[in-house]
């Protein structure tokens, strides 16, 4: 039993490779916390400064943990944009270099694929300026029911480019659980594919989202990609092709100005001990 509880073996990282990281050593981090401890708005004054703001904060943060009034903001009266910080101000130094890798979960059927910061940018815009036609935008809600598909990214980035707030729904959810989901968040637009695949099955989708939007009579449309060409069920009223709604787009689209305490996403709890509960993300909180 004694020789179980020996300590572990260290491996310590190449040094050519810790000069390069954030982090190079164990006394770095432990001061790098204890300064964010010590000193905490100085520090998150600090992390601020590595994003770019349309414009200036004037309070780090201001919060009340008083069970009676709780309130977290943080980063009063900056405006900012998450799609912006992810993708525009990386184009002029890093545009060429690869920003996202997709790996298939079948390479048989489809090819791993390089997307650069410009291609990125550029799918994320036409999709912004999709959304936009079809009338989303800032403060509308967005459910995204998609497989683990460069689509997926785009999609988000694009609810965050138009001021939109985004819900993802894990691709692995019952029908039910999907409308459980939309109603409570009042989504009047879901982003879904015609199927997944997982595990080298194939997830029926499109069919889980009509039978969800049986009690989801709010949703005005259906973003639908194009992933696997499975037949799928069609109603023209509110299906539309994801591949329909780019194409022609312009792949330039201007980021919705949001306040640093605008929502940016929902993202529920697995309701695995009652009710699924959705936590709001602020923009720059």
């Amino acid at each position: 039993m004694a020789d179980s509880l020996t300590a572990p073996t260290t491996y310590a990282p190449p040094a050519a490779f810790a000069a390069h990281a954030h982090v190079s050593s164990q006394a770095d981090y432990e001061a790098t916390h204890q300064r964010s401890v010590d000193d905490n708005e100085a520090y998150w004054r600090e992390q601020a400064d590595r994003i770019d703001w349309f414009e200036p904060f004037q309070t780090v943060k201001n919060v009340s943990y008083d069970p009676k009034n709780v309130s977290i903001k943080w980063y009063e009266g900056g405006k900012l944009n998450a799609s912006y910080n992810a993708l525009d101000r990386h184009l002029a130094t890093r545009g060429d270099q690869t920003a996202l890798l997709f790996e298939p979960d079948d390479p048989s059927t489809q090819e791993t694929r390089h997307l650069t910061y410009r291609d990125v940018y550029e799918h994320v815009c036409r999709l912004t300026n999709a959304l936009r036609a079809m009338g989303v935008k800032k403060g509308d809600r967005v459910t995204v029911y998609l497989p683990m598909i460069p689509e997926a990214a785009y999609t988000m980035l694009a609810c965050s480019r138009v001021g939109a707030i985004h819900s993802v729904v894990f691709a692995g959810f019952s029908p039910d659980s999907l409308a459980t989901r939309i109603l409570d968040c009042e989504s009047d637009f879901v982003v879904t594919a015609d199927q997944g695949r997982r595990g080298g099955r194939t997830v029926a989708l499109k069919q889980n989202v009509d039978k969800a939007l049986e009690q989801c009579p709010d949703v005005r449309h259906v973003l639908v990609v194009k992933n696997t060409g499975g037949d799928v069920a069609w109603n023209d009223a509110v299906d539309v092709w994801y591949h329909d709604a780019v194409d022609g787009q312009p792949a330039e689209a201007e980021p919705e100005v949001m306040d640093a305490e605008d929502p940016l996403f929902i993202l529920y709890t697995s309701g695995s001990t009652g009710k699924p509960k959705g936590v709001l993300h602020t923009t720059g909180g």
